[in-house]
């Protein structure tokens, strides 16, 4: 090879990788990074890049002496399953990690025990369908039938779904209906697709007319997820979200894969819970996590590179206010709004005896995540907490 040769050589290979970087990251224009695609050209969610100010050791220790005697007042019992954080700044100020995770082997949860977070599941979903938005894949007030085949709903868009205005039925009601499935068959994403196809599942009420919380709402997103990605949701989730935010120990339950090694549920009687025909459905629940993970997920939301600003604040914008109260729900997100101004943001979760709560409290920039997978409701008081860090007027009940 020649000098010359040799020269217009590395010429090219310079363009070929200037050419691969900028197909695989595009800048605004203050020069943020906005999007960078996986390996297969999927957008994915980058870890927060923000720089915020290391916590005060003194806010840390009155903090840290308020959620110890929460923990003391509702989690002494060390029988009870616990996984659970409280972050500042994305900086762990409280962590605790207690009981036996799988009582037949005898395995202890950890802080890398991955537990079954249930309905905190939709928010991951809701960020994967968020980050196609954002990228042109798709369109937020996109209809259905236009993505998945013989939809039979002409008004129900992806927003509708992810807002729960879609009327759809639930899944786990209609297959008990005479007729539309045999429950000793195990239900997945695609079935409940052909049967609200085949089987003249009625709507609740009038797309877009009221709010009604459904999980059938997100296993149609994740199916739509599929359809768009052209891969699985499992394989989506993990290149659009696990994998770049560096969550290790997060999964999507996979029924035939996972069954023997995932962690199990149990009553409050130490009583294993069975699987049933249900479990194979996923994007409404079926993500394992830690809160670990989840604090590395909630901080990556947060960043002003997850989605351009104006698709951004459509998450937090209630869409269930109907009706005068403060309870509302945005896209994939649960919030309290009071007359004061002040607003909460929050997921519960509830599956078999898993339960989850995720709370991030935007204003403090503060992150309380819980989960256990040996029913407690007392996961669901980690709301308690709020108040320590802000201005948190609570007078509501307990819900999924």
């Amino acid at each position: 090879m020649t000098l010359k040769s040799y020269t217009l050589y590395i010429k090219l290979f310079l363009i070929c990788i200037v050419f691969l970087t900028c197909s695989r990251q595009e800048k605004s224009e203050d020069g943020i990074a906005e999007t960078v695609l996986s390996a297969s050209g999927l957008p994915t969610m980058q870890p927060s890049q923000v720089k915020y100010a290391k916590v005060d050791a003194d806010f840390i220790d009155t903090k840290k002496a308020a959620v110890e005697k929460y923990c003391n007042k509702y989690w002494s019992n060390e029988n009870n399953n616990f996984s659970f954080l409280v972050a500042k700044n994305g900086e762990i100020i409280y962590e605790r990690y207690q009981g036996i995770g799988n009582r037949e082997q005898q395995i202890p949860i950890t802080s890398d025990t991955p537990l079954h977070i249930a309905s905190v599941s939709k928010v991951l979903t809701a960020s994967a369908i968020l980050l196609l938005v954002d990228n042109g894949k798709i369109d937020l007030d996109q209809k259905v039938n236009t993505i998945i085949d013989n939809f039979p709903y002409p008004e129900i868009t992806i927003r509708t779904l992810l807002n729960h205005r879609s009327g759809l039925r639930n899944y786990a009601y209609f297959t008990e209906d005479k007729g539309v499935w045999d429950r000793h068959k195990t239900l997945t994403n695609q079935d409940v697709a052909n049967l609200l196809a085949e089987k003249n599942i009625g709507l609740e009420f009038p797309t877009d007319t009221r709010f009604a919380y459904c999980n059938t709402n997100y296993a149609i997103l994740a199916l739509i997820i599929e359809k768009i990605t052209g891969v699985s949701y499992p394989q989506a989730m993990e290149e659009m979200i696990f994998k770049p935010l560096g969550m290790t120990n997060t999964y999507v339950f996979e029924f035939d894969r996972d069954l023997q090694t995932a962690m199990p549920s149990y009553k409050a009687s130490n009583m294993r819970l069975a699987y049933d025909y249900l479990d194979a459905v996923y994007g409404d629940k079926n993500i394992y996590s830690t809160p670990r993970d989840l604090l590395k997920f909630d901080m990556a939301r947060k960043a002003p590179t997850f989605l351009k600003p104006k698709l951004c604040c459509q998450i937090y914008k209630g869409y269930s206010n109907e009706h005068k109260g403060t309870k509302n729900y945005g896209l994939g997100m649960r919030m309290i709004e009071w007359e004061t101004g002040q607003k909460y943001y929050f997921h519960n979760g509830w599956w078999h005896g898993n339960m989850s709560s995720y709370i991030t409290l935007t204003k403090e920039n503060v992150t309380i995540i819980a989960i256990t997978n040996k029913s407690n409701k007392n996961v669901y008081s980690v709301r308690k907490l709020a108040p320590v860090f802000g201005d948190y007027p609570f007078e509501f009940g307990d819900e999924d």
